[in-house]
């Protein structure tokens, strides 16, 4: 996302927090978060594609993230700390020319296992999302959303 002025593009270390761009982000991400979860309920996890980039971006989290615990809950701390934000820094930044909108903030669920909720959910950047969701669907880990939407409707 550029942000620009009449004065020219905008240093985004070097503007202040604006309050309502804050909010704005916040919807944003909340809008995405409502699509993907209606997503889910409609196609399982493991038959699903985010991006034209998903293999790529599957086998890359997997070079740099070969730890990650895909059954786990996501620890916000390290993830977050100055090493784990350098390190995920690094992976985003591949996708700068490539994924629309790839460093834009999302929400991620800390647990495949979990619905979305506030204490279920951090704050993350659309590339972490899309590595963590990606290798979620590929494991097959989402696809009990569809399975409790569909189990909630009668067949016709």
């Amino acid at each position: 996302m550029s942000l620009s002025s009449p004065a020219g593009p905008m240093n985004p270390e070097d503007t202040e927090n604006n309050e309502e761009i804050e909010k704005q982000f916040a919807v944003k991400a909340v809008e995405q978060m409502s699509v993907y979860w209606a997503v889910l309920e409609k196609i399982k996890g493991s038959q699903l594609r985010l991006t034209k980039y998903d293999d790529e971006i599957l086998a890359h989290f997997n070079r740099e993230f070969p730890d990650f615990d895909l059954h786990g809950t996501i620890d916000e701390d390290e993830m977050k700390s100055k090493a784990g934000k350098e390190k995920w820094r690094t992976f985003i930044q591949e996708y700068e020319k490539k994924v629309e909108d790839y460093n834009f903030g999302t929400l991620v669920r800390k647990n495949a296992g979990w619905e979305y909720g506030e204490k279920e959910t951090i704050f993350a950047v659309r590339m972490q999302f899309y590595a963590i969701e990606i290798a979620r669907n590929r494991a097959g880990l989402n696809d009990w959303v569809y399975e409790k939407a569909q189990g909630g409707k009668s067949e016709a």
